[in-house]
């Protein structure tokens, strides 16, 4: 069953946040991971919630999520991010 990551992003850091993200898509990919929704226009419809970028990552299970997530390969670029940016993240599996 597919897993994905939902996160609220708030760049703090563009310079930095950006090396991040070139970096970082590899290593989704390494653990068959995708990017489903990237930035891009946000609307809101119902509620107060309106973050600046919102991130959508979808990986083949709920398994395959978290190896990535604690990977040797992702935990240098996971510190980049947290100093580049504050972050709300959930992991939640699919159906």
């Amino acid at each position: 069953m597919s897993a994905y990551f939902i996160v609220e992003v708030n760049i703090t850091d563009p310079q930095l946040f950006q090396e991040y993200a070139k970096a970082v898509p590899a290593t989704i990919a390494g653990h068959g991971g995708k990017y489903l929704v990237r930035g891009g226009t946000l609307e809101r419809k119902e509620g107060d919630w309106m973050p600046k970028r919102v991130v959508v990552l979808e990986f083949p299970s709920m398994d395959q999520a978290r190896k990535w997530y604690g990977s040797p390969e992702y935990k240098p670029l996971l510190a980049m991010r947290l100093k580049a940016a504050s972050s709300k993240l959930i992991l939640v599996e699919g159906v």
